[in-house]
Parts: C-alpha cells; sequence; structure tokens
C-alpha cells in the first residue's frame, strides 16, 4: 500500500486556505478583516473551554480540531466539516487540536438572514418543508467548490482596492453552494421564516434582552404567540435546551464576564445577572465553569497573564 499523501496534495484548496489564514492571522486570538462580517481565528495550543453565545455563522476550519458543546451535545469538527449556526447560542467551545508549529486556522462568515432569502429567490431554490427537531447548530461537509470559494474571498486580503466590488461577489457564492448543498435544509430556514422557527429566534432575543428578570414561561409564551407546552418543546429542539437553561447560561456567561472585565465580586455579579441567592449562584456557577467564582477568575486571569508574556 502507498503512503498516505499529505492534505496538500489531496486538497489544494485546503492548503492554500491555510496559507492565507496563517498569513492574514499571525498571532493567537480573533482577526477582524477589512472584509465585512469575515473574522480568522488562530491558536498555537489546545485552548481551555471557552463559554461563548455563538451567533448564526458558518466556520471552516483550515487546520487543527476542535469540540463544541451544545447542551450535552458534542460537535467534533476540523477540516473535513464546516460547522453552520443558524441561531443565538450559548456554547462550549475548545481547541483540541493544535501546536505552534500547525497552528489551529478557522474562517468565519456572520450570516445574515436577509442575504440568504434573497438570494434563495433568485436562485429559484426550494423553501425547506416543515421539519420537527431540526437543531440550530450543524456539521457538514466541505466540498471543493466551497473551499475554492472561501480562499479566493480570504486571498481578497492581499488586495485590498478589490474588496469592495469582489467580496460581495465572492460571499454570494459562498452562500449559494452553502443553500444547494448537504446543509441546504437548516441554511434554508435561516432565510425562511417557518412560523414556529420564528417565534423561536423571537424567544431566543427576549431571553438576550431579559435575562436578569425572572423567568415565567406563560408571559415568554405570550410573547412570542405559542402555547407554553409548544414553546418548550420548539425550543428545545432547536437549541438542545429548555427556555430556563438557556437563560441560566446567559446570566453566569454575563456574570463571568463582569467579574473579569469589571473586577465586580461575585455577589456584586450574581445579583446583577438575576440571583437572588448568593449560594445559589455559587453553586449553579461551579457546576457550569468547574471551580467556585474566584477561584475561576483567578485562574483566568492568570492564563490571560501568561499568555499575554
Amino acid at each position: 500500500m502507498p503512503p498516505a499523501r499529505p492534505d496538500s496534495v489531496l486538497n489544494p484548496h485546503l492548503s492554500e486556505l491555510a496559507t492565507l489564514l496563517e498569513r492574514h492571522a499571525p498571532t493567537d486570538g480573533l482577526h477582524a478583516t477589512a472584509i465585512p462580517r469575515v473574522v480568522l481565528i488562530r491558536a498555537s495550543t489546545p485552548t481551555t473551554p471557552l463559554h461563548a453565545l455563538h451567533e448564526p455563522a458558518l466556520c471552516i476550519v483550515a487546520r487543527g480540531r476542535k469540540h463544541v458543546l451544545l447542551g450535552d451535545e458534542l460537535y467534533v469538527y476540523g477540516p473535513d466539516q464546516c460547522l453552520v449556526a443558524s441561531v443565538d447560542l450559548p456554547v462550549t467551545g475548545q481547541v483540541v487540536e493544535a501546536s505552534p508549529a500547525a497552528p489551529y486556522l478557522c474562517f468565519r462568515l456572520d450570516l445574515e438572514p436577509g442575504q440568504l432569502g434573497g438570494l434563495m429567490m433568485e436562485a429559484q431554490l426550494e423553501a425547506p418543508g416543515p421539519v420537527d427537531g431540526l437543531r440550530g447548530l450543524a456539521l457538514g461537509p466541505v466540498g471543493a467548490p466551497l473551499l475554492d470559494a472561501t480562499a479566493r474571498l480570504v486571498r481578497l486580503l492581499d488586495t485590498p482596492r478589490d474588496i469592495p466590488v469582489l467580496a460581495p461577489l465572492v460571499i454570494r457564492e459562498i452562500l449559494y453552494r452553502l443553500l444547494s448543498g448537504e446543509n441546504s435544509e437548516r441554511l434554508r430556514r435561516i432565510a425562511v421564516a417557518d412560523s414556529r422557527r420564528e417565534s423561536v429566534t423571537r424567544a431566543i432575543h427576549w431571553l438576550k434582552e431579559h435575562y436578569a428578570a425572572p423567568l415565567r414561561i406563560e408571559r415568554l409564551a405570550r410573547a412570542v404567540h405559542m402555547s407554553p407546552s409548544a414553546l418548550h418543546h420548539h425550543f428545545k429542539s432547536v437549541t438542545a435546551m429548555s427556555p430556563l437553561q438557556y437563560q441560566k447560561r446567559l446570566r453566569l456567561q454575563e456574570a463571568r464576564r463582569l467579574m473579569l472585565a469589571q473586577a465586580m465580586d461575585a455577589a456584586m455579579a450574581g445579583h446583577s445577572v438575576g440571583y437572588e441567592s448568593p449560594s445559589q449562584f455559587s453553586r449553579e456557577y461551579s457546576r457550569m465553569f468547574g471551580a467556585p467564582p474566584s477561584r475561576d477568575i483567578a485562574r483566568l486571569r492568570e492564563s490571560l497573564g501568561s499568555t499575554s508574556r
């Protein structure tokens, strides 16, 4: 049997994309670009779990591997798959394969439902049929046409004067490849407002705006024009968690941010995000982040200090 060939031979588009990302994301972290809604991500070592709100986006990994946890569901992806998020989801992400010699490299394109809908109409693509239990997060294969278009988009960073004219055209091609590919059902649901999914999206927006307020499912259901049982069922089918679990994750992520960025103590941070009981806040915080608030924040600060040195 002949020896396995390297990725650069098997997939020249992937090799080019990795080379471009490494050049335009020269340091670890997130890199905004001159192309609107395009972000490049690099990590030279495996990371600790990062809790964040993942907005609608396409993510393509050119090198390395990542874990994304949604509720209790684990998604593992690398260069052979892309990740598509169709709604705002509180997730836990962790780069698990990276090294200084072969850093993790990721391309992210934030998605706009309006642009997807217009492209669907122009291309005369069929609207999705009613599907129950469709998650707001999915993995799909990355074909050569999608990789080729993505590499051409990132390549425009080498010629900034071409970006205003050519970048929108290439982004349209990327979206078209997604809408007509294996993840088309999910992407088309972003573009076409299904009444149940639209109600779940409204519920997510309501929870983001009122995360610190006591949650009354009946009140939330009235606000999005659903029955409480229907809201609970469809919300969980999209987000893999109940509205109460979703709110709890938002609260704890915001409390962590307040303690880290604004030096709030645990009691003040917990109260700011809606906890009346400091002991309940500490207990739920420890369950989510693996340590009590003071210890977790000290560990984070130490980690941030070591990476900046």
